[in-house]
């Protein structure tokens, strides 16, 4: 690979506290493989691994942002050292657009620290390694020696791996090995021109885990010893680092290191802190209340407390399970410097880079809707900068973001106050798939049902969240009807808005619908606005609430019912008085009235019609009209039954004068006089009538009660015995199923009963006629109270 000269701003460098520290710039390294060579002035360049980042001192990472980190002690393999003073190290990285690190270029970037003040022993507790380094002073036997002695210190490594032995302390026992053997052990030992180092990898056979305040440290203790002939030099070299001391709330993290740690305090009662200092990454943090960081300590602990999404750390969107969460991280480190009568000045570093555990924040759906506007307004939040808004399905209807402006609908972000953000969507409640709902009396109810996919954290994992905003407005108009009457019709006129869509007309319990209307004999027309609907006067399904041979005051009442309750919103109602001279009118009870006009050459006297009872005279008369009302059961009308109907006939006859004492009439001016009436019935059809009590004061509620229908047939034999009549009550109006005998029926006010009674009676001259039906408490036929169900 070629040297090529480095882009500005890709890396960066600086020197913290006897460590050199670099920082790649992630953006110059998009799509690209990278590599760092650790370059010796003497061998070249050596490729760095792990195996040989904690033997020799490095740390390869990233920080909290994704950038690549290089850390390297000062006293690390391959650093060039002047007098303990000057420090130098090169790195060359290697930059490929391959994963074989083919055609790569290769920039070579050289660092330098100087770092003179050194403390009697300084520790530093990194990633993956622990380092103890030991002044190592010798008094001298005098000037004169002083050369001697410092030519007698190992001048190569080979010297000093052939002259050096480390006795290690574990529980397992005493343990003494060369400096080579330790180095095949992971273990990394040297001197420089004043100092002795051990550098050891996290639980290693000869380490121990001890607990310190209530945190986990891992130790390694160790004697270094250096023999000559007039001379044994003894080093402690022991090493003692935290492994854990970190804690988590939903708010904050807290970090936690032993103040006195007694492996490295010989005599506590001389342990004196003289300077505790924090920092993240590798900047000293002068102030921190400045920053929100709260650094404190006490007789036995030192606390660095961050909150979480404090300056300094990075808070980052994941997803867990489904889950939307955020993590934060932050790279801290911790100096803490005291002196004691054992060792004088020990200078404490550890570099702790952490990560809180995954912390759900289940997204709010934040209902901003107008109803005013008409226009729903929902904000998803709260998320951190690194969510986007992928796409959104609308009841169920997918739609990138580019689809769902083009459609109507508008997205856009909007920033809260604590740095989150969240997503704004504005659809009309006329959208097509908004969904709509009429309900109470007058009121709209509005559904947005929202699907939102979202791209989360630098992985841009894909999460889904639905919402459902509800709005209920008064938005619709129940319809007002207008009635008017003519001569022969009456009229009712009211809006079409709605019907069919919200409510529908009724007529009684049945369904206006087309087919209901051409049977009675309704005309319905209608224009862009209105329905108009014209009911001749003796239409079906009219009600009459006076009849006589002058007139007839007749009502047509209609509900407007909601679909799907059924509940009745109101009742159009038009009453009319009509001037008929001749007409009759079959009621559903069986009533029948007859406006008789009598036309006959001579007048005849009204008021001696009368019908095939002659007992059944007019109600009322005058010279040309007479005017009956009967029940079919009296009168002497007959019943026959005609395919699908029943037939009920009467005639109305004028009674001759005859002479006195005469049987047969011999002379008379009286003409003959006979006018057939006909009823038609359906044969099946549902009729529903209402009710009323016979004891008001003992019965209760109008048209309530419990009735068990009875097998009538041994009733019908006490009055009856040739009879053979049973009855029973159908579910519905289809009689195609019936409740059991002896079954409790429950049965609101009004609601109709659908009663089935048959004659089993084979003789083709018996014809069975229902005169009355009630419901009793009991099978008594007296029994008291009593409710008609039939009239």
């Amino acid at each position: 690979s070629a040297l090529y000269v480095l882009p500005p701003g890709f890396v960066e460098s600086s020197c913290r506290s006897r460590i050199f520290w670099m920082k790649l710039n992630k953006l110059l390294l998009q799509g690209k493989f990278f590599q760092l060579e650790i370059y010796d002035p003497y061998s070249g360049p050596v490729l760095l691994d792990e195996k040989l980042a904690s033997r020799c001192g490095y740390v390869l990472s990233e920080d909290v942002w994704g950038n690549p980190i290089f850390r390297a002690s000062v006293i690390g393999c391959h650093v060039a050292n002047e007098a303990d003073e000057l420090f130098s190290l090169t790195v060359n990285i290697k930059v490929s657009s391959f994963a074989s690190m083919r055609a790569a270029v290769t920039y070579t970037y050289p660092m330098y620290c100087s770092y003179a003040s050194w403390a009697s022993r300084e520790i530093v507790c990194e990633e993956n390694y622990m380092e103890v380094s030991v002044k190592t002073d010798v008094p001298a036997v005098s000037n004169d020696y002083t050369v001697a002695w410092m030519s007698a210190l190992p001048e190569t490594q080979n010297v000093a791996y052939q002259q050096w032995q480390l006795m290690f302390v574990s529980p397992s026992g005493r343990k003494r090995i060369t400096v080579s053997d330790a180095v095949k052990l992971g273990y990394s030992f040297n001197n420089t021109l004043s100092r002795v180092y051990l550098r050891a990898p996290y639980r290693s056979n000869e380490s121990d885990i001890s607990v310190v305040s209530g945190v986990n440290m891992n130790m390694v203790t160790s004697t270094s010893m250096y023999r000559q002939r007039w001379l044994l030099l003894l080093i402690d070299t022991t090493v003692s680092c935290p492994v854990d001391g970190v804690s988590f709330t939903d708010t904050a993290l807290t970090w936690t290191v032993p103040r006195v740690i007694p492996t490295l305090v010989v005599q506590e009662s001389t342990f004196l802190s003289t300077n505790i200092v924090m920092g993240v990454d590798d900047q000293v943090i002068v102030n921190p209340k400045e920053k929100n960081y709260l650094l404190e300590h006490n007789e036995t602990h030192i606390r660095i407390t961050i909150p979480v999404g404090a300056d300094g750390g990075k808070l980052e969107s994941s997803i867990s399970g489904g889950v939307y969460g955020i993590l934060y991280s932050i790279d801290l480190f911790l100096e803490h410097t005291w002196i004691d009568a054992g060792w004088q000045t020990t200078k404490y570093t550890v570099i702790k880079s952490i990560t809180t555990p995954f912390m759900p924040q289940i997204p709010t759906v934040i209902n901003n809707t107008v109803p005013e506007e008409r226009l729903f307004n929902v904000a998803l939040g709260h998320f951190l900068p690194d969510v986007s808004l992928v796409a959104i399905a609308i009841g169920n209807v997918p739609f990138t973001q580019r689809e769902a402006q083009h459609h109507g609908f508008k997205i856009y972000e909007t920033p809260f106050s604590n740095r989150t953000k969240g997503f704004i969507l504005e659809v009309s409640f006329d959208d097509p798939y908004v969904l709509k709902e009429y309900v109470n009396r007058n009121e709209t109810k509005y559904t947005l049902l929202v699907n939102y996919t979202l791209s989360v954290g630098p992985e841009m994992t894909l999460y889904y969240h639905s919402a459902e905003v509800e709005c209920v407005i008064a938005d619709i108009e129940v319809p007002e009807a207008v009635g008017y009457c003519d001569e022969e019709n009456l009229y009712l006129t009211l809006p079409t808005f709605g019907l069919h869509q919200y409510w529908d007309l009724y007529l009684g319990n049945k369904l206006l619908s087309r087919h209901l209307a051409l049977t009675n004999g309704y005309l319905a027309a209608t224009n862009s606005t209105h329905l108009i609907l014209q009911i001749p006067l003796f239409a079906g399904g009219l009600i009459y609430e006076e009849v006589s041979f002058q007139k007839i005051k007749a009502r047509f009442d209609v509900a407007l019912r909601k679909l799907r309750t059924m509940e009745i919103l109101q009742m159009f109602s038009i009453s009319c008085t009509f001037n008929s001279s001749a007409f009759i009118i079959c009621h559903p009870d069986g009533t029948i009235m007859i406006s008789a006009q009598m036309k006959t050459v001579p007048a005849i006297d009204m008021s001696k019609t009368k019908l095939r009872d002659s007992s059944c005279k007019p109600r009322e008369y005058n010279e040309a009209h007479a005017f009956f009302k009967f029940h079919v059961t009296t009168c002497g009308t007959s019943v026959r039954f005609e395919g699908d109907h029943i037939i009920y006939e009467n005639e109305i006859s004028y009674e001759k004068e005859t002479l006195p004492g005469q049987s047969m009439p011999i002379i008379t001016r009286d003409p003959d006089y006979r006018l057939t009436v006909l009823c038609y019935y359906q044969a099946k059809e549902t009729l529903v009538l209402g009710a009323f009590s016979s004891d008001p004061a003992t019965s209760p509620r109008f048209g309530s009660g419990t009735m068990v229908p009875h097998s009538s047939t041994a009733a019908y034999r006490r009055v009856r015995q040739a009879l053979n009549v049973v009855s029973r009550v159908s579910k519905d109006e289809s009689f195609m199923e019936f409740y059991e005998p002896n079954m409790a029926i429950l049965k609101q006010p009004v609601e109709p009963v659908f009663l089935e009674v048959e004659l089993k009676d084979e003789s083709p001259n018996v014809e069975l006629y229902l005169e009355n039906c009630w419901v009793a408490r009991s099978p008594d036929f007296n029994s008291t109270p009593r409710w008609n169900i039939t009239v």
